[in-house]
């Protein structure tokens, strides 16, 4: 009567904590202390204390987080601290507790009144992402038919 519903799904995995397809997200709980690498994340959650080095989509340091190490992230949103090297190709975010300290590098910065930011920061241009190079070198390359027999008459 019940083995039926048993064997309803195949691959015994339950869709209800099944991540969407495609996506890579950490996350490193409050009371965790973690210390390595962290590669292929499109988006690392630290509520915890982290000794990292990091490339990911999003970087989210909550208020309970500590975070130190060498991070190069698109965005980045911090509501707890923050020690060591960033690079944020998009929006660095400094909530209203949060605290950065140490190289910072950044394309957007939005401090919130009372968060905290020390250390080498800088505005930078050469941050720019992987798809945008792409488009740029091929767009100087490519040129249409008519604008090359025009030139050449």
């Amino acid at each position: 009567m019940f083995d039926k519903n048993k064997n309803s799904n195949p691959d015994n995995t339950s869709d209800v904590f099944r991540p969407m397809k495609g996506s890579a997200k950490v996350i490193i709980g409050n009371g965790v202390k973690l210390k390595g690498e962290i590669t292929k994340a499109d988006e690392v959650q630290i509520d915890g204390e982290a000794d990292v080095t990091m490339k990911t989509d999003n970087l989210i340091v909550g208020a309970t987080g500590n975070c130190k190490g060498n991070v190069e992230t698109h965005n980045a949103d911090v509501w707890g601290v923050f020690d060591g090297d960033i690079k944020a190709s998009g929006t660095l975010t400094v909530q209203e507790a949060g605290n950065v300290s140490g190289t910072v590098e950044y394309q957007s910065l939005q401090i919130k009144l009372g968060g905290k930011i020390s250390g080498d920061v800088k505005l930078s241009d050469k941050i720019k992402p992987i798809k945008q190079d792409i488009k740029d070198s091929d767009s100087s390359s490519v040129k249409s038919l008519q604008d090359s027999i025009s030139k050449e008459k």
